[in-house]
């Protein structure tokens, strides 16, 4: 494997793939602006925030054992792309809705979970991708290189989300619509360098291959779960409207700027990642990221400064790719290609649960006692969290290095 980082993207489907994901990215984080401040002014509830995240993770939940299916028995490419489809038709619903006045919570919330179902998808197809795009040798920097791509999507997204919407949410959506189309035609330009496993008949122990595997490997296991209840616990990003117009005072730039800083942070880590791999100490430094992300999580809550507050989030930000990176590797190296599919479809449900489940307990604990102490609350969990699992799971803190280097 060459150690010159500009050589990956000389990869052509990569490349191609790559792309589809900044831009399936971009249209995500604009579309998150732009639906949070939305409903916020229309209802001005920190729970309907909540809401939106609980609303996207329940079709992750029920189609858990579909999605999976479906991504192992059919073309990934193919399966990726018609879900960036319901993702362009859900944005241009927005659209229509906000230029006719017939938008509401009602609208917002049942358009939020079709677009839940279709990244339930997403997701799932997205992840198996990646092992069949480059050789194995190559996936830990593969997995930075397209982690980097996505988040400086991140920061391009919320910021121009933000700016967007002073001429209307709109404006938002439809640009939402055109990057998700672009998506979608990039994504069926791919094609994997691999032929595919052939697929075992359809019985019981197939549909559950994935759940079996993930509990015979503790290290996958362990990994999956840290992630689970780590963002569970730090899921802020919900309450990022309200800390933009009560603490702050500041408009939808200033959320902009809030919802790009974890971004900021995660791209420089991503870059470092790209440059250099981590090679040694494998386990103890995805725990240490995690422990990281909540000690930035509790700054945070306790920040009255705009500027500690985008800190505190780069830092977060920074911390959960780092973690995020060590454990998409680990997990596509430790899992066999013909299950692949289903065990990424228990992965997107583990990540739906931690970000859509996170934003809820964020909204309700706000709700309940404020904003600043559902946060900090949330920041200490976190590190109760990796005290815990050091010891759960003692096979994950021993891993030195990715299995296939």
């Amino acid at each position: 494997m060459t150690d010159d980082p500009s050589s990956i993207l000389r990869h052509g489907p990569l490349t191609r793939f790559w792309l589809a994901r900044v831009a399936t990215s971009v249209a995500f984080q604009m579309q998150t602006v732009a639906v949070g401040w939305q409903l916020y002014d229309l209802t001005a509830n920190p729970v309907d925030l909540g809401l939106v995240g609980l609303i996207q993770f329940i079709p992750v939940l029920l189609l858990i054992l579909i999605t999976g299916q479906i991504v192992d028995r059919h073309d990934r490419r193919i399966v990726l792309a018609l879900a960036q489809a319901v993702e362009v038709a859900g944005a241009l619903v927005f659209a229509l809705a906000t230029l006719f006045g017939v938008i509401d919570a009602r609208v917002i919330l049942c358009t939020m979970f079709v677009l839940g179902a279709a990244r339930a998808f997403d997701i799932t197809a997205s992840q198996t991708m990646l092992p069949g795009i480059v050789p194995a040798a190559m996936l830990p920097r593969a997995v930075a290189v397209v982690a980097s791509s996505n988040q400086a999507a991140a920061i391009a997204g919320p910021a121009l989300g933000g700016v967007l919407y002073i001429a209307g949410p709109s404006a938002v959506y439809v640009t939402c619509c055109a990057l998700s189309l672009a998506a979608t035609l990039l994504v069926l330009s791919v094609r994997n360098e691999r032929t595919a496993d052939k697929r075992e008949p359809f019985s019981m122990a197939v549909l559950f291959a994935g759940i079996a595997f993930i509990r015979k490997s503790p290290i996958v296991l362990g990994a999956l779960s840290l992630d689970l209840f780590a963002v569970l616990l730090g899921g802020a990003l919900a309450l990022l409207p309200i800390f933009a117009r009560d603490v702050f005072a500041v408009g939808p730039w200033g959320l902009g700027l809030l919802r790009a800083a974890p971004a900021v942070g995660a791209l420089a880590i991503s870059f470092v990642l790209m440059h250099a791999p981590l090679r040694n100490h494998v386990g103890r430094a995805m725990f240490a990221a995690v422990a990281t992300f909540g000690i930035a999580t509790i700054v945070f809550a306790w920040s009255t400064s705009l500027a500690l507050t985008l800190v505190a989030l780069a830092v977060a930000g920074a911390a959960d790719m780092f973690s995020v990176v060590i454990r998409q590797t680990l997990v596509q190296l430790e899992t066999p290609d013909a299950v692949r599919g289903r065990v990424s479809a228990v992965n997107t449900l583990f990540l739906g649960t931690a970000n859509r489940l996170g934003d809820f307990r964020a909204g309700l604990m706000a709700g309940w006692l404020g904003a600043v102490p559902a946060v900090l609350i949330g920041g200490v969990g976190i590190l109760a969290v990796v005290v815990v699992w050091v010891k759960l799971f003692p096979a994950l803190s021993r891993v030195e290095r990715f299995s296939r280097e």
